[in-house]
C-alpha cells in the first residue's frame, strides 16, 4: 500500500506516520512534510521519487502529475483502467492524507498583501483531496488529524469499511468547499457583490445543549472572518446557550456601535438600558436607571476595559453574562466570585465594517448588507420652525444610533444619552410611544425621541409631545409628513429628517 502526506497542520503527523510505516506502508510526501518526518527518522520518499519531476516554481507545482493522480483515480474494479497505470508505470495511491495552506490565517494579518494571499491559495492539495474523496471506494481520504487515530485503527484491522471511506469522503468534500468559500469571501471582502452563486463557509465552534427550546437540537458555528461574539473568549462562568448566544450579540453590537464610553444592558434581544458618558461606572448607572426592572437575569456590555468600580456595581445584580473587551485584574476577580456568571472577551470594539447579514426563511437565505452608513447629524434636515438645541441634538444624534438596535416598530426616548424607555415589536408605531412613554415614566419630561421610520399618522407625535418630549428625529417621507410637522410646530418641539430608516425585524 501507499500513502500520500502533504499538511500544513502537523499536529499528530508524527505519530501518524509512524503508524503508518508500522503496517509497511510506503509513505511519499512533499517539502515541509518532507522534511519533518525525515527528521523524526520516518520512512518517507519524495513526490519527485513517484512522478520522476521535480518540483518546480517554488512549489507551486509538485503533484500535479498524472503519477500521482492516476494512482488516485484508477478504479480497481476496472481492468482497463488497472492495465493502462500498469502500462504508464504508475502505482496505486491508497491513502491521501492532506490539509490546506493557512489561507484564513495569513489573509486575517492586518498588514497581508495580495501577494501573500494569493501565495496561501493552495492548488495541489484541494485536488488530490477531491480526486481521492471522488475515488472513495477504493482510496482513503484523510483531512484532518483527529481521524488519524482511528484511521489507523481501521487499517489495523481489515481496513476501513467502504461506508467508513464515505464519511471521510464527505469531510472532505466539504473542507475543500469550505477552503474555496474563504477565498471568494476574501476576493469579495471589500466590495460587496450579490454573486449568482453563494456559499456560505461555516465552522463548528461547539455543540450547544438546545436551542431556543430544549426540544430543539443546536450547534455553534463561525463564519470564515468571524470576530464579534463569534469570537469571543469566555473567562468564567457556564457554558453558554442558544439564547444566551443571541442576547449576548445584541449586547455586544449595541456597545461597540458607540466611539464613546458605552453600556448597553439587553433583555430577550432589546435594550433594557444604554447610556454613554466618559466615566464607566456613570455609564453603567445610567444604564441601568433605564429599567431596573427588565435588566435582572440580562446581559450587560461594555465597550471599553472593565474597570474596578463597575465590576463592584455590576456584581450586585444577577446577569447571565458580562461581556467586555477587556478586564481589569480586580474587575475580573470580582465578577469570578459569582460562580454561575458567564464572563466574555470580545476583541474589536468600535471596529465598524461593511459586512453580511443572512436571515433564513423557509427554503432560502435573505442576505443583505449590514445595517451601517456614516451618518452626519449636522446633514440633517430641519422640519419644524424651532430648530433642536446643540444639546438636543447631540441627545437626537445619540438616539438614533440607539433605535436601530431595537425591534421594530422602534421608539426609544432618551435623555443626556441614556436610554429613558424604549417600544419595540409592536404592530403599530403608537403603541410603541405608549410603551416607551410608561417605561420612562416622569422621566420622559424633556427627553428627545427617535422613531426608526415615518410617522404614517399625526397621533405617535401627539401622544409623544404629550409625554414631555421636546425633539425628534425620524427619517421623513411619509405622505402625512405635513400633518405631522404641524403637530410638532403646535407644541413648540423641534423635529428633523434623516431622509434614512434603521428598521430592525
Amino acid at each position: 500500500m501507499r500513502a500520500i502526506l502533504s499538511v500544513s497542520d502537523k499536529t499528530g503527523l508524527i505519530e501518524f506516520a509512524k503508524g503508518l510505516n508500522a503496517l509497511g506502508i510506503d509513505i511519499y510526501s512533499t517539502g515541509g512534510t518532507h522534511k519533518a518526518l525525515q527528521q523524526a527518522n520516518v520512512k518517507v520518499h519524495t513526490i519527485s521519487e513517484l512522478t520522476g519531476f521535480p518540483e518546480i516554481m517554488d512549489g507551486r507545482v509538485k503533484t500535479l502529475h498524472p503519477a500521482v493522480h492516476g494512482g488516485i483515480l484508477a478504479r480497481r474494479h476496472r481492468a482497463a483502467d488497472l492495465e493502462q497505470i500498469a502500462k504508464l508505470n504508475i502505482d496505486l495511491i491508497d491513502i491521501v492524507c492532506v490539509n490546506l495552506y493557512p489561507f484564513v490565517q495569513t489573509v486575517s494579518k492586518p498588514d497581508v498583501s495580495l501577494d501573500d494571499a494569493l501565495e496561501n491559495i493552495d492548488i495541489g492539495g484541494p485536488t488530490m483531496i477531491r480526486a481521492s474523496a471522488k475515488n472513495f471506494p477504493d482510496v482513503t481520504v484523510v483531512v484532518s488529524p483527529s481521524d488519524y487515530e482511528r484511521v489507523l485503527g481501521w487499517l489495523k484491522e481489515s481496513g476501513p469499511t467502504a461506508d467508513q471511506r464515505r464519511q471521510l469522503a464527505q469531510k472532505a468534500f466539504q473542507h475543500t468547499a469550505l477552503y474555496d468559500t474563504y477565498i471568494a469571501q476574501y476576493l469579495n471582502k471589500y466590495n460587496i457583490n450579490f454573486t449568482e452563486e453563494l456559499t456560505v463557509g461555516l465552522k463548528k465552534i461547539q455543540d450547544l445543549r438546545y436551542g431556543e427550546n430544549p426540544h430543539q437540537k443546536a450547534a455553534f458555528y463561525q463564519e470564515s472572518f468571524g470576530g464579534g461574539i463569534a469570537g469571543a473568549k469566555q473567562l468564567h462562568g457556564r457554558e453558554l446557550s442558544f439564547n444566551n448566544i443571541l442576547d449576548a450579540d445584541a449586547a455586544w453590537s449595541a456597545a461597540s456601535d458607540f466611539l464613546d464610553c458605552t453600556v448597553a444592558i439587553i433583555k430577550h434581544t432589546n435594550p433594557a438600558g444604554l447610556a454613554s458618558h466618559s466615566d464607566q461606572l456613570e455609564a453603567y448607572k445610567r444604564a441601568f436607571s433605564g429599567d431596573p426592572v427588565s435588566v435582572f437575569g440580562g446581559i450587560v456590555a461594555f465597550n471599553r476595559k472593565l474597570t474596578k468600580e463597575a465590576a463592584q456595581e455590576v456584581s450586585k445584580i444577577f446577569y447571565e453574562i458580562v461581556i467586555a473587551p477587556d478586564y481589569d485584574p480586580e474587575a475580573l476577580q470580582i465578577l469570578e466570585k459569582k460562580k454561575d456568571l458567564r464572563i466574555l472577551k470580545v476583541e474589536g470594539a468600535n471596529q465598524i465594517a461593511q459586512s453580511i447579514d443572512y436571515r433564513k426563511v423557509s427554503g432560502g437565505l435573505l442576505v443583505q448588507s449590514s445595517d451601517y452608513i456614516d451618518e452626519d447629524a449636522s446633514a440633517w434636515k430641519p422640519a419644524t420652525k424651532r430648530r433642536p438645541t446643540a444639546t438636543e441634538l447631540a441627545d437626537l444624534s445619540f438616539a438614533w444610533k440607539v433605535v436601530k438596535h431595537i425591534k421594530s416598530n422602534a421608539i426609544v426616548l432618551i435623555k443626556d444619552r441614556t436610554l429613558l424607555g424604549m417600544g419595540a415589536g409592536q404592530p403599530n408605531r403608537v403603541n410603541s410611544v405608549h410603551l416607551a412613554l410608561k417605561a420612562a415614566g416622569d422621566k420622559a419630561k424633556g427627553s428627545v425621541l427617535a422613531s426608526d421610520a415615518f410617522f404614517p399618522f399625526a397621533d405617535g407625535v401627539e401622544l409623544a409631545l404629550s409625554g414631555g418630549v421636546i425633539a425628534i428625529v425620524q427619517p421623513g417621507g411619509s405622505i402625512r409628513d405635513k400633518e405631522v410637522t404641524e403637530a410638532v410646530d403646535k407644541s413648540g418641539a423641534a423635529m428633523v429628517f434623516t431622509g434614512v430608516r434603521h428598521f430592525r425585524h
